[in-house]
């Protein structure tokens, strides 16, 4: 049995894709809309991610705990997430009780009451939360590499919001913003698993007859990228330094992301990588390597993060800066460049017999291209990848001179990390 993919557009604008997995025992759900971080003017940093918390605190018809009881007590799981371009509310459960699954959540997105004394409590659940990735290194580290590479710009600003600014977010401003930005042309409903396509498109159709219309938000243009390398150092009394690397990357539409996502692979993005290689089988200089890809609507980023002692961080970022010189310069060889092909189609294929995954592939392929784009279609693109195309992403990414560098840790020597940078 194979599954079968299908995208409608109603007649006030709101998409609806499904995958049809017949062979699945789960349904999943999700609700996108087209609204990040990167959206919020300066004195409303963190209204999505509070939006997106408000949404689970209750309806005209639900309680919060009612909102998760009827998910998890047929043992399914409900979730969301706020990221710079969109905010996804999902769920997933066995397949029977998908009507279930698509009414708590449609009512949920059209629904919330936003009262005061909910948004006073979660007030003070999203400050802990940003406290919490305040006194975690590993969470802190990305948050000034964001701010650094992307400074006096909505992309480096924190997705949770600061202290001051969840502080001076009110219901009117919910009320004004969610107006706004949640509608039928910003809004995508997506559905995969032991489902039909009519089934979904008659009961969101009816669910979300009431949301609106509206234009698509719109975003500040993404910054050139930096042309000479950032630092920027915060001193900490902890064991372990924390590292975090920016670099330039391609976006969502860039056709040499293909390129670049097998570049991620290669230098980090797995156990066989040439990082996790060299810096931790080989040497032992690290617990923890890996590299990270971020692609947006105009720009991207190739980020790579470690964690170890003061005493291997110039020996480790000479090694780092050492990977990236060969990767500029020589063509990676036939078995490597195959393993990571395999790697990154395997990875793929596996990920897509979950109806969860699918789920997700339909959202981000809706709200980045506007349509369903095949999985085989994407597997075809990276089996054409050529070693001299990843070269030459190589070098343009694996530019020192644009590197931004971010770190947390005990006594840092900055001098010696500018020495390093080249600054």
């Amino acid at each position: 049995m194979s599954n079968t993919v299908q995208l409608t557009t109603l007649p006030c604008g709101l998409r609806v894709a499904t995958c049809e997995m017949p062979q699945a025992q789960t349904a999943a759900m999700g609700i996108w809309a087209s609204v990040g971080g990167r959206h919020e003017p300066a004195g409303r940093n963190g209204i999505s991610h509070f939006i997106e918390h408000m949404l689970f605190k209750g309806t005209a018809r639900r309680s919060a705990r009612r909102i998760m009881q009827e998910i998890e007590g047929v043992g399914g799981d409900m979730n969301a997430y706020t990221a710079e371009e969109q905010t996804c509310y999902y769920a997933t459960a066995a397949a029977e009780y998908f009507p279930r699954v698509c009414d708590v959540l449609c009512d949920i997105y059209l629904n919330p009451r936003f009262s005061r004394r909910d948004i006073d409590r979660e007030r003070g659940v999203i400050g802990e939360e940003i406290l919490m990735y305040r006194d975690e290194p590993s969470s802190h580290v990305a948050e000034l590499l964001n701010a650094t590479y992307w400074p006096r710009h909505p992309l480096g600003r924190p997705l949770t919001g600061t202290l001051e600014t969840i502080e001076g977010l009110g219901r009117k401003e919910f009320l004004d913003y969610r107006a706004s930005h949640y509608h039928s042309t910003s809004t995508v409903v997506t559905a995969a698993g032991r489902l039909t396509h009519g089934q979904v498109v008659a009961r969101v159709g009816k669910a979300l007859a009431g949301l609106g219309k509206g234009r698509k938000p719109a975003a500040k243009p993404a910054p050139v990228p930096p042309s000479q390398p950032r630092l920027c150092v915060e001193a900490r009394d902890i064991q372990q330094t924390q590292v975090a690397v920016a670099l330039p990357g391609f976006s969502h539409k860039d056709e040499r992301r293909f390129a670049m996502h097998l570049l991620h692979i290669l230098l980090g993005g797995n156990a066989s990588s040439r990082l996790f290689q060299e810096l931790r089988e080989k040497r032992g200089l690290c617990y923890s390597v890996n590299t990270h890809l971020l692609t947006l609507d105009d720009s991207g980023v190739l980020n790579i993060t470690a964690g170890l002692d003061k005493k291997n961080l110039e020996k480790s970022l000479r090694l780092i800066l050492a990977e990236f010189e060969v990767l500029r310069k020589k063509i990676v060889g036939k078995a490597e460049f195959k393993r990571a092909k395999e790697y990154a189609i395997g990875s793929s294929r596996m990920s897509l017999e979950r109806s969860s995954s699918q789920n997700m592939r339909l959202g981000g392929s809706v709200l980045v291209h506007g349509k369903v784009i095949d999985p085989e279609t994407v597997h075809e693109k990276i089996r054409a990848v050529t070693p001299e195309e990843v070269r030459s992403a190589a070098a343009e990414i694996l530019d020192p001179s644009r590197m931004t560098l971010a770190l947390v840790g005990p006594s840092p020597d900055e001098r010696m990390l500018r020495k390093v940078l080249g600054l």
